[in-house]
This record gives C-alpha cells, structure tokens and sequence, in this order.
C-alpha cells in the first residue's frame, strides 16, 4: 500500500473513508470546528511541542523499554514475544500521552475546566494528573459498576483533586459515563474542554488523541529496527475505542509485511450477548457523534456490552479502525475473559509483569498465536498498561 492511502486520514471534514465525521448539532459543530482549528494552530505552534516533548521525556518517563519475554516465549515454543511498555509511564497506562496533550492544549486555548469520561479509571487518572501538573480543574464521570470494580483508580483521582461524578443510569458502566460527561460539557463548550479518552467521539476527537497516542507506534518501530534491523512480524494491541493500537499500529500502516492485530473482548463468549466485540460482531452505525461499527440491541439502540475489562466495554470503536478494517489492513480478532484471566496470570507469573485486563487481552492473543509460528518470527505487544487498579478483582474471581 502506498504512503499515500494513510497519510491523509482524516479527511478535512473528519472521515476515515465513510467513518468519523461530526454527527452533531450544528451549534456544537461549530464548537468542534473551533477546537479542530486551534488544534492544528497550537500543534504548529513550536514552543507547545518543546512543552510537550519535554514532559515526555521528563515526566512521562518516555520512551518506554521494549523487553523480550523469553521465558514466556520459550514456555510457548513458537514466536519471540516481545512487550512496548506503555505500563511503565507515569500514571501506568498509555494514557498519560494523550491526556499530557489535552490538558496542555486546553491551557494553550485558555479553558477554565477539563471535563472527562472514564471506564477503568486510567484515563481518569491520566487526566487528573495532567489536570493537576498544568492547573486546571478537572471534572470525571465514572459509571458506578466500574467505580466499585477500580477502587484503586477511584481514589488516585481524588487525591489529585479532580471532581468525580458517579453516573448510576442504566448499565452504569462506559456509554453511560461518555453520555453523562457530554451533558455537562454542553452546559459551558465555550469555558469547558471536552478530553474524550479515546479516539472515539466527533471529529477533531479521533484525529487529535491518534496523534498524541502515535508516539507509541514512533518509538516502537525505530526500537525494533535499531535492535533487530528488521521490523517485527506480527504487532498487536487490545481494542476498546481503540488508542493505545491506533496509537501503535499508525506508524506500521505503510509496512506491508507487518502484520497488525487489534483484540477485542469476547467476554463470555460471542455467541452470547455478553461481550463487546465491536468490529467482529457489529455492522456500520452512528454513536457519540461519529460514524463507526456499533453493537445494537433488537431496537437499534446502543447494545449492553461486557468485558472482563472496564476499559474496553464500549459498543462502539474509533473510526479509523472502522475504515482499516474494512481496508483489510488491520485484523482484528477477540479473545475471552477467560484467555485474559488466564493470560493475566501467566504472565505475571513467568514474566513478573502484571499486566491491565485490557492489556492482557492482547497477551491472550499472543499466547494462541506464538505456537502456530517459528522461533524466528517476532509478536510485539502494545502492553498498554500496568494491573494495579486489577488485582484486587482478579484475586477475588480467583480466591487468591
């Protein structure tokens, strides 16, 4: 594929092929508009992207290591298995890199108040921190069922100062924070900014936190290189909206032989309703102000999803990975909850690595293809962050 079919996603109207665009009233298309053209101002603008380089360096801890997981490797036989680190950044999740970008962007155009969702809390607690490092308030939703599931992350957020709101609507999870987050922010767009925490929601959304996160990829691609002189075989990533792998796959789009692997979370089983497999099990819809594949329940409306994982169930999925599947560039598959758990622990276990539940969505994957490949042959995971804000609901599924 040439350089070419990538480089210009989006579009100057926010789509990805039929994906993306701005599915709002015009009011707040406009608003959105106005966010776009400041983005690209600010981002043009040299003494942001000194700031912003500097924090990841200094702060962040940026780049993060690529390590080999040679005994979990050799325990499969199969591929060499190789971990992008994102779990060791400040904050521990690859979040912060985003977050980093909308608290400062929001200090670059003057914003009075930070408004966010969060499902696992690592956005949450992303945002927070940044909120607090540049000095702006900062206001979260959480779904109830996730805030009992993330203890830890609930009170990180409030040691950081943020205002956090509990939403108890519906299934009180993710969709129900982002619905509830989007309602105050139209209260105020003008003096509020909206920090979306993935690259999901209308455009510049999706643009803006692709780029933040494409470091990742960035890093990764020129690690690989200088370490191997080749690039790696296979490269994958979970999927809930979809960040942390746009984040890794974007610089990998235009290497033909790589081959990129988004996971989604088959929960229970895709033959159930308890799952949020988007792209496998969804079809082309519109949510949160984007075009994108969508899970619909009989009556059209948003499905009630599930995932062992609060950060990845979401019924929807970021629009470029809506287009890059239908391009066939990206192939994305599912795993279950209980490959996770199992994939959770086994790394942590062999590796001494305990990785987010999302993440090890990702591992899970790993562990099922490694066999079926050579020992020459390479899979670099994008361990997007680190299971702290898990562990206490892990031993408790598993009497530990």
């Amino acid at each position: 594929m040439s350089t070419d079919t990538f480089a210009a996603m989006p579009d100057a109207q926010g789509f990805f092929g039929p994906y993306g665009g701005q599915f709002v009233p015009d009011h707040l298309k406009a608003i959105m508009d106005d966010i776009n053209a400041s983005y690209e101002e600010i981002c043009a603008c040299p003494e942001f992207q000194a700031e912003l380089a500097s924090l990841f360096a200094d702060y962040v801890g940026r780049p993060s290591p690529i390590f080999h997981a040679k005994r979990l490797s050799e325990q499969l036989g199969g591929a060499q298995i190789y971990l992008k680190r994102e779990d060791l950044n400040h904050t521990g999740a690859h979040k912060i890199n985003h977050c980093l970008g909308e608290a400062l962007l929001a200090k670059f155009m003057g914003k009075k108040k930070v408004i966010a969702e969060t499902g696992a809390g690592q956005h949450g607690v992303a945002l927070a921190t940044a909120c607090a490092l540049v000095g702006i308030p900062c206001e979260i939703h959480m779904g109830q069922s996730d805030i009992e599931k993330e203890h830890p992350n609930v009170v990180k957020m409030k040691i950081l100062g943020c205002t956090l709101i509990a939403v108890t609507r519906g299934a009180a999870t993710l969709k129900e924070a982002v619905d509830s987050a989007f309602e105050e922010y139209l209260k105020n767009p003008e003096d509020f900014i909206y920090a979306i925490g993935s690259v999901v929601g209308p455009h510049p959304f999706p643009k803006m936190v692709r780029d933040f996160q494409s470091i990742i990829g960035k890093e990764s691609r020129q690690q690989f290189l200088e370490r191997h002189q080749r690039l790696p075989d296979y490269v994958t990533a979970c999927v809930g909206g979809g960040s942390n792998s746009i984040g890794m796959f974007t610089a990998f789009l235009n290497d033909a032989d790589v081959q990129l692997v988004g996971v989604e979370p088959a929960g229970e089983g895709l033959d159930t309703q308890r799952h949020s497999a988007t792209l496998t099990k969804g079809k082309p819809g519109h949510l949160h102000g984007m075009a994108c594949y969508v899970l619909e329940d009989a009556e059209g409306n948003p499905a009630s999803v599930h995932s062992i994982a609060s950060g990845l169930d979401y019924p929807g999925v970021g629009p470029q990975h809506s287009y890059l599947k239908d391009l066939g560039r990206v192939q994305y598959d599912s795993v279950t909850d209980q490959e996770t758990l199992d994939a959770f622990m086994r790394l942590s276990r062999v590796e001494g690595i305990i990785p987010a539940l999302e993440s090890a969505h990702a591992v899970a994957w790993a562990m099922r293809k490694a066999p079926t490949l050579t020992p020459e042959q390479t899979i670099l995971i994008s361990l997007s962050g680190r299971g702290d804000k898990d562990a206490d609901y892990v031993a408790g599924l598993l009497n530990l």
